[in-house]
């Protein structure tokens, strides 16, 4: 994954999710991830908590 912050927008694509459904994801495990850009320590949280999305599993 890249080493940049990312917004919620951003994030959610990654998913192929609405930046909503996305942040019920978060509510939903309990996350505290603050307001504004996704930083890369908040990013990895979020992917241990979510797991990677599909294009990441994906062997080249």
């Amino acid at each position: 994954m890249e080493n940049k912050a990312k917004t919620r927008q951003q994030f959610a694509n990654e998913y192929g999710v609405s930046v909503k459904t996305l942040s019920r994801w978060i509510k939903r495990r309990n996350l505290c991830i603050e307001n504004g850009l996704l930083t890369p320590a908040t990013q990895n949280v979020l992917y241990d908590s979510l797991g990677l999305p599909f294009f990441a599993n994906k062997t080249a």
